[in-house]
């Protein structure tokens, strides 16, 4: 009989709250599911329903009240801020709405810039970056700066940045919500062959019921708790 593989992303009875003055707000109250590998995943729900919060704790930019995050088999709840660091920069990759793209810098330069974090050799990063420019079809834009590109061209960028150092892990936050509709369609595709092609996990969130779409598995977020999943 065959092991079950396990679930890249286990979290378990995950609860998280923050303080306003002397009042504590809940945001999310003991989640429990999981993500498999390869699996694109949409976090959907109404502003403060805790999308973001969740997204920002399975990237390890913020840790919980309670409960356990488990990704690759670490419990990454359990790291320290210099481990967290350090797991972070290896593991996952951040596509953001506003693309945060440095704008003194290059194309090719933001997208190097993560792995001037790494020990790779100067010629090992330039053809990383060269890669990950061209997995999202921006070779021809290597020299131009942020202000010299369109939305989604920026957004690629930021993608390219973000699978540079090969992490198992992408999350997105509303990676459409800024661009018109061609250029959200482009970037959903790219994302859709991140998985495919490149066997990357995505977790997205989400405003919008066509990237959505592109999603195998949509989860509803309300009040802190899922209330049901698509697949």
């Amino acid at each position: 009989m065959e092991d079950t593989p396990l679930p890249l992303v286990a979290v378990k009875d995950l609860s998280k709250s923050y303080r306003r003055g002397n009042q504590v707000v809940p945001v999310l109250f003991d989640i429990s599911f999981t993500i498999e590998e390869k699996e694109f995943l949409a976090l959907m729900g109404p502003s403060g329903s805790g999308k973001s919060t969740l997204l920002n704790l399975i990237a390890g930019l913020d840790k919980p009240d309670s409960g356990s995050i488990k990704i690759g088999g670490i419990d990454i709840v359990q790291l320290n801020e210099a481990e967290l660091a350090r797991w972070r920069a290896a593991n996952v990759g951040f596509i953001f709405q506003f693309y945060n793209l440095i704008p003194v810098l290059t194309a090719f330069e933001n997208v190097e810039l993560p792995l001037l974090l790494t020990s790779l050799s100067k010629k090992e990063r330039r053809e990383h970056a060269r890669m990950a420019l061209d997995v999202v079809n921006l070779t021809d834009r290597i020299d131009h700066y942020p202000s010299q590109l369109s939305g989604g061209q920026q957004q690629r960028v930021a993608i390219a940045r973000a699978i540079v150092p090969d992490p198992a892990i992408i999350v997105a936050d509303e990676p459409t919500g800024d661009l018109d509709k061609v250029s959200a369609q482009e970037i959903l595709a790219l994302m859709e062959r991140l998985v495919q092609g490149l066997g990357k996990t995505i977790i997205m969130v989400t405003h919008d019921p066509r990237a959505a779409e592109k999603a195998h598995v949509v989860r509803q977020l309300e009040k802190g708790v899922f209330n049901h999943v698509h697949l």
